[in-house]
This record gives C-alpha cells, structure tokens and sequence, in this order.
C-alpha cells in the first residue's frame, strides 16, 4: 500500500456485456459486444481528504464509486481501503469488519429510503446491522444525536421521508451514513438533484463533518464549482480513463491536458470576461465502438498520428501526447 494512502485503486477495469441475446446472435451471425466503461483507473486517497472524479456524463465516474465501495465487482484491477483488498477472498472476514466503515450517499436520497419507514428507522437500521448499539433507548438517543449532527431536530425520527424537503432528506441520507460510524464517504453526485442555495449548505455540511469526524471522500461531480468548493485532489475522467490528476490549485490554475481546459472554459467566470476560450465542441463517443488511440483525439485541436494510434499513458499526472511532446503551452 502506498505510504499515506487510505484508499488505493490500482488498474481498475470493468467491462460489461451489451451483446443481443445468444439466439438473436446466431440468426443475425453477430459477434459479441462489450463496453468498457473503465478501463485501468488507478488513485489514491489520503485519509482525512477529498478525492473528486470530474467529467462528462458517461465518463465512467459512478462505476468507479461502486466498484470502490464494493457494490460492482471489477472485471480487473484492485482497490485496497485500510490496507484491506475489496476482492480478495482471503481478507474476506476482514472485509466484513470494514463494511460499515465504508458508506454512499446516493443523488437521489428519496429513492435510497424505505418510503414506509419513518425516518429514526432509517437511521437506526446500519446500527442495529452492525450491532453497533444495544437497547431501543440508546438507539433511539443515537438517532437523536445523528439528527442535530446534521442540522435537523430529534423530534423529525417520526417522519416518513416524504414530510421533507430534498435538501433535508439529503440530510437523513447523511445520517444513516454516519449512523455506522463510517470513515469513507462516497457521494456520487450527492447535490446535484438540489437548488443551488441547498447545494450549499449540503457542501458546507460535509466539509463541517469531515473536518469534525476526521472523514474521507470519495467525491463524484460534474459541476466543477462544487468540485473546486469541496476537492483536496481531483482526477478528471474521459470514456472510462483518467486523463489528468492533480491537486486543486494545479487542475484549476494550470490544467494540461485539452480536456480538462475544455471543460474549465465551459464554466462561466467573472474574471476570465474577455479571454479567449475553447468551447466544448461535440460529444463523448460511442463507448462499445471507442477511437483507437486516445479516445478524446476526435475533439481534439492538437491531435495527430501518433494520438490516433497510440493510447496515452498516465505520466506525471497527465495522459497526453502533446503534453509529453511539448506541443501543448501552458
């Protein structure tokens, strides 16, 4: 395990079967079909920070959220949390102990929630699935404590999720996920269902509780100004890859690869009016019939040969060729 980390992917890959069933195949004489929605995803998270993926819809990010917390098995690579493997059968008991140190913490947190079940149950289920808490009395003062934890009053453990509003039910969210004293957080696109105003007080939220509970995130966004309000490191995503990694004032202040200076130029800023900026011109590619090469190189205004058919490695934080070659000015 590297030194530091708490977290560690190392050449994460899943690919997925998307061919017509096996008759439709032998009528038609089609051949197979797979789609490789990551493909060698490799980081690491320091305990106590923020990693955030970036990038476009269909970039890979919340498959990656999954296989990390275990919901996906990987089709290669590995993630180690604690110095612990999520795929080796050995560490299996091992792994069971670290489930509920681990938590998600969903878009939608109306459909991660039991609409018949009041709120305190809710909350109360990871403790008494971990066993975390003996009696009804202390589990219900536990509920209580979680509830002014994340702003919201005791009394609210009688409500049915629907009596909230989205903004409180994240909340709920937020609190059934401390409930097993978790350490690693992962929000795949926890705010993006929200007004930008709740938004706010959601981000502020977390970063209050990873700063009081010592917490680690895994965070996953496609607005990069929730991202620059939340990241310690960012890793920015393209068809399944990473194609730069960075901490914050590095991919903001001085981003290298032409992706991901295509996407901050895409963000409106009061202090770039007048710059010139690269708009964001066509769309990610069909991710069962992929570009040979670098798979950005179609919308790439540096492309050449070489990135038609070479695929770039991850070198110094950034997987670019006219980086590599010093095409590409700063």
């Amino acid at each position: 395990m590297s030194a530091g980390a708490y977290v560690e992917v190392e050449d994460l890959r899943r690919v997925f079967d998307v061919s017509k069933p096996w008759l439709n195949r032998v009528i038609e004489r089609a051949p197979r079909q797979t789609l490789k929605a990551v493909d060698g995803v490799g980081f690491t998270i320091r305990r106590g920070e923020t990693f955030a993926l970036v990038g476009e819809s269909g970039s890979g990010k919340s498959t990656v959220a999954r296989m990390v917390v275990g919901l996906l098995p990987p089709s290669a690579g590995e993630v180690r949390i604690a110095d612990i493997s999520m795929t080796d059968p050995r560490q299996a008991a091992a792994r069971r102990r670290l489930r509920a140190r681990i938590q998600m913490i969903f878009q939608d947190p109306y459909a991660s929630m039991n609409p018949r079940w009041r709120v305190g149950a809710i909350i109360a289920e990871p403790i008494r699935a971990f066993n975390l808490i003996q009696g009804e009395a202390a589990i219900r003062e536990r509920v209580g404590e979680l509830l002014r934890l994340v702003g919201l009053h005791p009394d609210d453990a009688r409500k049915y999720p629907h009596e909230f509003s989205g903004g409180q039910r994240q909340r709920v969210a937020i609190a059934r996920a401390l409930a097993s004293q978790a350490e690693f957080l992962v929000g795949d696109e926890p705010t993006s269902a929200l007004d930008v105003s709740v938004q706010a007080q959601i981000l502020n939220l977390m970063r209050d509780l990873q700063d009081r509970l010592g917490l680690t995130y895994l965070f996953i966004s496609h607005n990069l100004a929730v991202v620059r309000h939340m990241a310690t490191r960012i890793g920015v995503m393209y068809l399944g890859r990473l194609v730069e990694v960075g901490d914050k004032a590095t991919i903001f202040g001085r981003p290298r690869h032409p992706y991901t200076r295509m996407l901050l130029d895409a963000v409106p800023d009061l202090a770039h009016i007048g710059r010139a900026r690269t708009p964001v011109s066509g769309e990610i590619p069909n991710p069962i019939d992929p570009p040979s090469g670098c798979t950005f190189n179609p919308r790439c205004p540096h492309a050449n040969n070489r990135c038609r058919a070479e695929v770039p490695k991850l070198i110094d934080g950034v997987a670019c060729h006219a980086v590599e070659e010093g095409r590409l000015g700063a």
